[in-house]
């Protein structure tokens, strides 16, 4: 198991948007836009989600990840984490979909309307770069 260095955890602090990858029934990979958040007493990525969204059926069956981010105020200086998601969760996830509002776009809660319920991906770095 590999670890975020400290020097980048300001990025979990920033409006950072993350890519994350997941791989399709097909074996393609899918991409997408992602607010992420780090668990630093566990060395976990944490990405928000709904139930049945494409991500989350992804894991389901391939729990294997790619994520990459840049920092927002620096272009060169980036993230890239290969890992695989550990847990899929909805305890907190309600709540913490609120706090990524918050640092995302400064409203206290999270606007769009929720279909099914919130899960949280709890990803664990198996390689950083």
């Amino acid at each position: 198991m590999a670890s975020i260095p400290e020097q980048y955890h300001d990025l979990f602090e920033k409006k950072t948007f993350a890519h994350v990858a997941t791989l399709t029934e097909e074996e393609t990979p899918h991409v997408t836009p992602v607010w992420i958040d780090y668990e630093a007493d566990d060395d976990l990525l944490l990405i928000n989600t709904e139930r049945g969204r494409r991500k989350e059926r992804n894991v389901d069956r391939n729990p294997a990840v790619g994520v990459s981010m840049t920092d927002p105020d620096d272009p060169y200086r980036h993230l890239s984490v290969i890992g695989e998601v550990e847990e899929v969760t909805t305890e907190g996830a309600r709540e913490h979909i609120d706090e990524l509002a918050e640092r995302y776009t400064g409203e206290s809660e999270y606007s769009n309307p929720i279909e099914t319920e919130r899960v949280i991906l709890r990803i664990r770095p198996d390689e950083v770069l």
